[in-house]
């Protein structure tokens, strides 16, 4: 077990911890993008843009959002790789039901839909898509190696896994500045505008106690993936990995 997957947002009970996660996106959804993009400064769609250029090169048409939220990441993958499918699951129904709403302004429903999944238990066919997304979400996941285990089981062989990841910077000075930030404003913020204090210090919780960089490419390979790769960005707050099956 990762030290991540026993910290849960409401009770020490990590045998709940997917109910509880659910129960906490579901809380905060209203919320959740306008809280997000302020908290990053708003540097967090630059974060997922550097995501999906590494699969740009690769031209992948069918993809799988894992964790999709509010649909960000599906909508900048239609838009940046041009796909004829993208599937985005979640746990959280109501975090959903923004990204539908999303999707349809943008007139991308023929693209993109929104399917309810547990990320550990997906309902897709072996070697179903060519790339595998995920943002600000396998940090959630109550099994780390069984999550990544099924992004895996339904890529295509040679297909791609991309992911963007909070993490803790390595680093002095920024490894201490962050941990002020995200022990003071960040909860502070989070607690005044969703009305919900513990979802955003499980947050910082969440994204201390996650593995990184090396740590995670091992991981990876532990998953099966024949390749595997990791970049800092942002003075390490946070990281992109990618892998191929």
């Amino acid at each position: 077990m990762y030290q991540q997957e026993s910290i849960t947002p409401y009770t020490p009970n990590a045998n709940d911890k997917a109910r509880q996660v659910e129960q906490m996106f579901n809380n905060i959804a209203p919320t959740y993008d306008r809280l997000n993009h302020r908290l990053s400064w708003h540097i967090d769609n630059g974060w997922r843009r550097k995501a999906l250029l590494q699969l740009q090169p690769y031209r992948p048409q069918h993809l799988l959002d894992i964790a999709t939220g509010t649909g960000d990441f599906a909508i900048m993958a239609a838009d940046m790789l041009q796909p004829k499918r993208i599937v985005g699951a979640d746990i959280a129904e109501a975090m959903m039901d923004i990204a539908r709403q999303k999707t349809a302004s943008r007139h991308l429903q023929d693209t993109i839909s929104f399917q309810r999944q547990d990320c550990l238990n997906l309902t897709f066919d072996d070697d179903t898509f060519d790339a595998v997304t995920a943002a600000f979400g396998i940090r959630n996941f109550a099994d780390l190696d069984r999550g990544l285990s099924e992004m895996y089981r339904v890529l295509k062989p040679g297909g791609h896994l991309s992911i963007v990841e909070l993490t803790q910077p390595v680093n002095f000075p920024m490894r201490q500045l962050f941990r002020i930030y995200s022990h003071s404003v960040l909860p502070w913020y989070g607690r005044l505008l969703s009305k919900d204090h513990q979802a955003y210090q499980y947050l910082t919780r969440s994204i201390e106690a996650f593995p990184q960089g090396e740590q995670m490419v091992q991981i990876l390979h532990k998953a099966g993936f024949a390749k595997a790769s990791f970049r800092r960005l942002t003075f390490g707050i946070c990281t992109l990995y990618f892998a191929t099956k």
